[in-house]
């Protein structure tokens, strides 16, 4: 199991694109559109490879020197419960600490959140968005 930080390698990227496309796209029904329309050129991410297979995923955005996100965070799956998300979270913490971030917001799908607070991320009930699979509550980490 192996993290790799992410910024403009074409192989790399390819990694991510694909860990998204078969998590959310076909494993979710998310849209193409919905899934990557925010990406920009030069966003950077966490890969996490078991050998030669991209697994897992998640996109780091800095939101001010003391704040910052982790998103889009995904995990083929038939990787999950065995660790490969928490390896993404854990470099993409690094990456922010490195960075001299304090604060890590998630915003994470509510049946997902019992995995983050097991990395040490406090869910905050009055910050809930969407519906269905994607009913979402943020949750944040002091670093």
């Amino acid at each position: 199991m192996e993290a790799i930080r992410v910024k403009d390698k074409e192989w790399q990227l390819a990694g991510v694109h694909y860990v998204r496309t078969e998590a959310m796209c076909n494993g979710f029904g998310v849209s193409l559109e919905m899934e990557f329309g925010e990406d920009k050129a030069g966003d950077e991410y966490i890969l996490v490879l078991d050998g030669i297979h991209p697994v897992s995923t998640c996109r780091l955005h800095q939101l001010d020197e003391n704040t910052g996100k982790i998103e889009r965070v995904a995990t083929l799956k038939e990787y999950r419960g065995q660790h490969y998300g928490a390896v993404a979270i854990t470099a993409a913490e690094e990456w922010f600490a490195e960075r001299g971030v304090k604060k890590i917001f998630i915003n994470s799908r509510t049946e997902a959140v019992g995995f983050y607070e097991k990395l040490g991320y406090v869910a905050d009930p009055k910050q809930i968005t969407g519906t269905g699979a994607f009913q979402c509550i943020m949750t944040e980490k002091q670093l």
